[in-house]
């Protein structure tokens, strides 16, 4: 059963978005950009409080992800990022992503905190974040 509702519309949307995200962390990287991504659907809290379905997360503005802003979203969603997009909503949820509600890639080391915010982990080029406990019950 999926953790949150979407169409096959929006699953390949999800998919563009965590293949410009992050294919340059491959499989696992990609999976955890789309756990960052549902997290933020499920989650009533903080920056995240008026997102309610995937287009909501994939375009929030401001707050949003880069990567909508670059040609190399809009390009077709491959089989490969559909399955890992479907995965994601099915709630395959890895470490650092699994509670996680943010990522960014620094220029150098993952800061302790980013914006208050625990670091979790990282993976690949990019450093996870993820809510003290008890602040977004809905992913914990």
């Amino acid at each position: 059963m999926a953790l949150i509702s979407y169409t096959d519309a929006q699953l390949r949307e999800l998919a563009r978005l965590m293949r410009a995200e992050a294919e340059e962390d491959g499989e696992q990287g990609m999976l955890l950009v789309g756990n960052v991504g549902v997290n933020r659907v499920i989650t009533d809290c903080l920056d995240f409080e008026e997102i309610r379905s995937l287009p909501d997360m994939i375009y929030q503005s401001p707050g949003g992800f880069e990567a909508v802003q670059e040609s190399y979203f809009y390009q077709r969603a491959r089989e490969k990022e559909i399955r890992l997009a479907r995965r994601a909503v099915q709630g395959d949820r890895i470490h650092p992503g699994r509670f996680s509600l943010w990522f960014f890639r620094p220029p150098g080391d993952c800061p302790p905190e980013w914006f208050g915010q625990p670091f979790a982990g990282e993976f690949g080029a990019h450093c996870f974040y993820e809510p003290f406990p008890g602040e977004c019950p809905e992913i914990h």
